[in-house]
């Protein structure tokens, strides 16, 4: 929305302590009165207003109009370029959206993409690493300091006639658009100018406002991270359900250019489905996809990572390579003095406290001590389940040297030259 530039060699005032003297120089009036004032005098205002059930379906249908304009147009097509739309589509969008209440398109995308490029920093326009309120509108209402403002190209913004009109003119946009055109559609089609001006103008902009804010806000804390969670984005249906499809948060700042934000078909994404719409009837072209195989290979990955981090929680025994080296002799010794020893594909195991847990019996294990028992581990006796080889990583005390008894028995006859 708007936005404050500090002299040159002047001290920003966000970079001063809040006092009793300067609090109301921290604040951004201009964001201040669209944002919080104007919905509030709204709301007070709804005490006073009787609702009509045709005014709420009105207000209901242009909050879906002037949601689409931020979400399909703002977001989607003029911050990310997901799709290319005719001139209709166009000039449509910059209306509705602006009258969202959200600032103009070149305003709004800039903002958009430096929040992309650099996501959970202090160049993040609206960082939640600043809180959750912060990045929901506390961004807008305080005065922030340009000397942080992360940067991004808007050429291709300021080359599109649309977008250089609803700038150029975005004060009567934000009027005609978030309050009169929703107000003259009730007065002359039912009579009900206040009823019009109240609830399809004033608190309908005030919904579609703190709607959208929650993409900021509760899509970057409320959900999964099936793509990646080195960021904070997250996708949830709670967020989608609230920004007409926005919800799928993590997708999206995995895939920015793909059109969709939900690439489930059950997943809820009107965007989505209303660019697909203006798709078959002429009015937009070039829907970007990203390629199945490369959505795939980020949710594997991310998959393996927390199967990673899982798999580093748990006792898998003593590492191999940590384990001392015994010789065959040593260990033969070893049991012959009375410890429980087993020696399994070269890995001597300590199964004394297993002895009479073991669910084949006693006396199958106890015939196996101070052997070579991998065949019989493998399937010689019985084949052994995955539970059955991860508790037995657990018993490991050291390793073979030469790697087990037919390898010794190989090695030492290799050595009389009896073996070849």
């Amino acid at each position: 929305m708007a936005k404050t530039e500090p002299s040159a060699g002047k001290q920003h005032i966000s970079e001063k302590p809040v006092t009793f003297g300067n609090w109301y120089q921290h604040v951004n009036w201009i964001n201040t009165t669209l944002i919080l004032i104007v919905p509030v005098g709204g709301i007070v205002a709804a005490f006073y207003t009787q609702l009509r059930a045709i005014t709420a379906a009105w207000a209901l249908l242009y909050y879906f109009w002037t949601g689409l304009g931020i979400t399909a147009g703002y977001h989607r097509l003029w911050a990310h370029r997901s799709y290319e739309a005719g001139l209709p589509i166009r000039i449509f969008l910059a209306c509705v959206g602006g009258g969202a209440v959200q600032g103009s398109i070149r305003w709004w995308s800039s903002k958009h993409r430096a929040h992309h490029r650099w996501t959970d920093t202090v160049k993040d326009p609206y960082s939640v690493m600043k809180g959750l309120w912060y990045s929901h509108f506390m961004w807008m209402v305080l005065n922030q300091n340009p000397k942080t403002r992360g940067r991004t190209d808007i050429s291709d913004l300021n080359e599109d006639p649309v977008v250089v009109w609803q700038h150029k003119n975005y004060g009567s946009v934000i009027l005609i658009f978030g309050v009169l055109f929703p107000m003259f559609v009730a007065g002359l089609g039912w009579g009900d100018w206040k009823g019009g001006l109240v609830y399809a103008g004033i608190l309908r902009f005030s919904f579609v406002q703190q709607a959208t804010f929650c993409v900021n806000s509760l899509a970057h804390w409320l959900g999964e991270q099936p793509f990646d969670d080195r960021n904070s984005p997250r996708d949830h249906v709670v967020t989608a359900l609230i920004t007409l499809g926005e919800g799928y948060h993590n997708f999206h700042h995995e895939f920015p250019s793909d059109y969709r934000n939900a690439i489930e078909w059950w997943q809820y994404d009107p965007t989505k489905w209303s660019i697909w719409v203006w798709k078959q009837l002429g009015l937009a072209t070039n829907l970007k996809q990203f390629r199945a195989n490369e959505i795939e290979k980020g949710r594997v990955q991310q998959l393996q990572k927390k199967i990673d981090q899982k798999r580093s929680k748990l006792d898998w025994g003593v590492p191999l390579d940590q384990l001392p080296v015994i010789d065959w002799d040593n260990f033969i010794a070893e049991t012959q003095s009375g410890k429980a020893l087993v020696a399994i594909a070269g890995v001597v195991h300590d199964v004394s406290k297993f002895i009479t847990e073991h669910p084949g019996g006693k006396t199958l294990i106890s015939s196996a001590i101070g052997k070579d028992a991998t065949a019989m581990f493998n399937g010689g006796v019985y084949t052994h389940s995955n539970a059955a080889h991860n508790l037995l990583s657990s018993m490991r005390v050291g390793v073979i040297r030469g790697g087990g008894e037919v390898e010794i028995w190989r090695h030492r006859n290799n050595q009389k030259g009896l073996y070849a």
